[in-house]
């Protein structure tokens, strides 16, 4: 329950401030022209784009998966498994903000989905953090409230919120890295790496959306749409390594103790 409560009060209260009109002059894109690729117009809206529409139920299935996964060895207490609840109920609320965005090509559901980015990556040094020195509610609110704010940059300047993305993507690398280093394996290390690749697929291939729609690979399975895949990839590869690395750490604890 906490964990639904930590993810619901801020979504909803993003959902209002995106509504206000708070944001009607950061640039998002709101036209089907933005996607390599093709709207077809005798399909229903929330179809127009049926690979890129369609693609955003991974993110819930990756949700729902993880939601619902209980992980042994974490300990009695309650608190790493908050944190994987927490990332799990982003990665399902994320998908339908994506395929709303889709489907009716409104500012508001454009920009909630470069909002929610923020936190999501942000709540990776969150758990790190958690794995490492234990849970800590203080350092987790800061965290989250530093990252939604990081989003007024995108009121600031035209790529602003591409720095925020950056800055949070640094983050959780760096963070990751450090937890592979202190407490990994080799087990972390390739689930490490498998997130890693997917996160450079992730921003890659949406960046070169439109090139890569002259070849034929990549005209209906477009770059936006194995970009998806790969963030759907990169959200399963980092809940194996977090929750790997937890384990670990809780069995060396139930050891020394």
């Amino acid at each position: 329950m906490s964990a639904l409560v930590h993810v619901l009060v801020p979504f909803i209260l993003c959902v209002a401030v995106a509504n206000t009109g708070l944001f009607d002059q950061v640039s998002v894109d709101t036209n089907y022209e933005h996607y390599a690729e093709r709207a077809l117009p005798h399909l229903p809206a929330f179809l127009a784009m049926p690979f890129n529409c369609l693609v955003n139920a991974g993110y819930t299935v990756v949700g729902v998966y993880w939601l619902h996964l209980r992980i042994t060895g974490l300990g009695p207490e309650r608190d790493l498994h908050n944190a994987k609840d927490v990332f799990a109920l982003m990665a399902l609320l994320y998908g339908p903000v994506q395929w709303t965005r889709l489907a009716t090509l409104r500012r508001a559901p454009a920009v909630l989905d470069q909002w929610f980015t923020l936190p999501i990556f942000a709540w990776v040094p969150v758990w790190c953090g958690a794995v490492a020195r234990g849970w800590s509610g203080g350092r987790a609110l800061a965290a989250e409230v530093c990252s939604l704010l990081s989003y007024s940059l995108a009121l600031v300047h035209e790529r602003g919120f591409e720095l925020a993305l950056a800055v949070h993507i640094v983050a959780a690398v760096h963070a990751a890295s450090s937890l592979q280093r202190a407490h990994g394996d080799s087990v972390s290390l390739r689930y490490f790496a498998l997130a890693a690749l997917a996160c450079v697929g992730f921003v890659v291939l949406k960046l070169l959306d439109h090139a890569l729609a002259q070849w034929w690979p990549f005209q209906r399975l477009t770059g936006h749409f194995w970009s998806k895949i790969c963030d759907i990839i990169q959200f399963h590869y980092s809940f194996c390594f977090l929750t790997h690395i937890a384990q670990r750490t809780q069995t060396a604890h139930k050891r020394i103790s």
